[in-house]
């Protein structure tokens, strides 16, 4: 199928190109990018009239939990590790396979509906989850969630490695990770196994760190450290590994991680939430980590709406660090997208529009009185635009909304 989008104004993302282009059109061929460019006349299936509306790449969320939809707003009250052990893990051990099925399709809905092209999932069941991706039509990366402290982390790590050698619902928008749920929940040597699971078939590792200050203790107490990074360095040689929060990190945590080209999944509404703090993204950015966006699972992000997120991401290192020269509004917005690409070793693919990159992108309809007038667009998207400004999501290709 061939598919014109006409007259859009371009945030593409690419180095290769201005940051904001107008009247550009877009010629999406199957699921490729094909051209860009303007005035282009090909004859085509499908054309857009994306006059006075902006087209940029869908958001690629780099931390969640997808079936957690139907946990949303359940936290006030507990900390994190209270929530975990007295509400979500036992609500979680009762859920069954049309349940899981069912909370990620109404994820999926809520993604595309607020512009996201891809997610990046930690959770179990993971059968139930990929149906779901594939009816839906999203792109995911996903994991069986790797754990020892239960005494079942032998179990896990042989489902998962079922998973990676199974055909089920494979497709070009499933791929599979190697995720352990956090330090504090995997013993130095079952962490070894899971690390030793990534590296065996070349895929990328994600994993909880440091998201409180009870997890630093926990970690420095259970590993025999003076640093959780310390761990990293004595096991992440050498994978490519995304951690999520990262929120209470020493100078010396940060230095490894660099060391390691580890990158983070910054998840800025759930850490409030939980009263874990706000983690230090501009430090971890000077540094030169590559930090990208995600919004956790609903139970206590709330949502999957990565404007939320975006908008969260600028204001908190703004104004904690009382500096609003801080994180302008295109750097997020690269947070959001081709930060999150480059993360999964995905940005020859998608986080960017260029021709010969997947056509995972979004049309956005800014025409609105909380967004107008529109005096910087790229400081209008990240601070005024919502989900609902979403008007097409279309993923590998195709028009989901």
């Amino acid at each position: 199928m061939k598919l014109l989008i006409k007259n859009c104004n371009l945030i593409s993302v690419d180095s290769n190109r201005d940051k904001y282009e107008e009247g550009i059109d877009i010629l999406i061929e199957n699921d490729i990018i094909k051209k860009i460019g303007k005035n282009i006349d090909e004859n085509v299936e499908k054309v857009i009239d994306a006059t006075n509306k902006v087209v940029m790449p869908g958001f690629i969320n780099t931390h969640a939990h997808v079936p957690m939809s139907i946990f949303k707003e359940n936290l006030d009250g507990y900390t994190l590790q209270e929530w975990l052990t007295q509400k979500i893990w036992p609500a979680e051990a009762k859920l069954t396979d049309e349940d899981i099925y069912n909370a990620s399709i109404l994820s999926f809905k809520e993604m595309i509906d607020t512009g996201t092209t891809t997610i990046v999932d930690m959770y179990f069941m993971q059968n139930n989850i990929i149906k779901a991706a594939v009816d839906s039509g999203v792109r995911i990366e996903l994991t069986r969630t790797l754990m020892d402290s239960d005494g079942e982390g032998d179990r896990k790590l042989k489902e998962l490695e079922e998973l990676i050698n199974s055909d089920i619902g494979r497709n070009e928008n499933v791929t599979i990770n190697v995720g352990a749920h956090a330090l504090y929940t995997c013993s130095e040597e079952y962490l070894k196994k899971a690390i030793d699971l990534a590296n065996k078939y070349n895929l990328n590792f994600q994993m909880h760190f440091c998201e409180n200050s009870q997890e630093v203790l926990d970690i420095k107490r259970d590993y025999n450290v003076n640093n959780p990074a310390d761990v990293l360095e004595k096991h992440l040689k050498n994978t490519n590994s995304i951690l999520a929060h990262c929120v209470k990190l020493t100078d010396k945590d940060i230095e490894k991680m660099k060391e390691l080209n580890i990158s983070v999944a910054h998840c800025p509404v759930s850490n409030l939430k939980l009263g874990c703090g706000i983690a230090r993204i501009n430090d971890l950015q000077e540094a030169g980590i590559n930090v990208a966006l995600g919004t956790d699972g609903q139970g206590s992000g709330s949502s999957l709406d990565m404007f939320e997120v975006m908008k969260f991401t600028a204001l908190l290192q703004k104004g904690v660090n009382e500096n609003p020269k801080q994180m302008p509004a295109y750097e997020v917005i690269k947070m959001a997208t081709i930060n999150g690409a480059k993360a999964l070793r995905m940005e020859d693919k998608i986080g960017s529009i260029a021709e010969g990159k997947k056509a995972d992108l979004i049309i956005l309809n800014l025409d609105t009185s909380v967004v107008n007038p529109i005096n910087d667009i790229f400081a209008s998207i990240v601070y005024n635009t919502k989900g609902s400004n979403v008007e097409t999501t279309i993923i590998n290709g195709k028009i989901l909304k």
